[in-house]
């Protein structure tokens, strides 16, 4: 598992810096052989709401701003295609949409290119939503976030435990 601000993967890049998701990305998919990557966003990310200020001139940080700036293309399109829409639901929008930025970052590593080609690896996008718990996947068919767990209700809760 690798957690990091906004839950973004930078594209493939091969230079002097530090690479620690890159590095992540290449142990797991090389060596562990994994066989899925899930890229989970969230509601309220705050590393997303950092990439919103930034459209507005703010500063958030001395490595931040560069880090979430990876989704930048994700929020110009939110602030395009949402223009009239309220803050929050554009927040909301540009947390989804980093979500398909780091899936299309991902296949611009080779290895993890080559092992989706063969149908060793695959890639899933992920939203969860924290206020009502339900979590979400991307449906590549139907270019659209759709529910894969609803919100366990108390009834349901009640029920299983009752059962078991």
């Amino acid at each position: 598992m690798v957690r990091n601000v906004a839950n973004l993967v930078p594209p493939y890049k091969l230079d002097a810096g530090y690479h620690g998701v890159s590095s992540a990305l290449e142990y797991a998919v090389c060596f562990l052989e994994v066989e899925n990557i899930i890229i989970m966003g969230h509601s309220g990310c705050g590393g997303i709401g950092g990439l919103m200020e930034m459209a507005k001139g703010k500063e958030v940080g001395e490595f931040i701003g560069k880090w979430v700036n990876i989704a930048a293309p994700a929020r110009d399109k939110v602030l395009r295609d949402y223009a009239d829409e309220s803050p929050e639901k554009q927040a909301r929008a540009c947390e989804k949409e980093a979500i398909l930025i780091s899936l299309k970052n991902l296949l611009t590593f080779p290895w993890v290119r080559e092992r989706v080609a063969n149908g060793l690896l695959h890639l899933h996008g992920w939203y969860y939503n924290i206020a009502t718990g339900q979590l979400k996947y991307y449906n590549e068919d139907s270019a659209a976030f759709e529910v894969l767990v609803e919100r366990y209700s108390t009834t349901l809760l009640n029920a299983r435990e009752g059962a078991s």
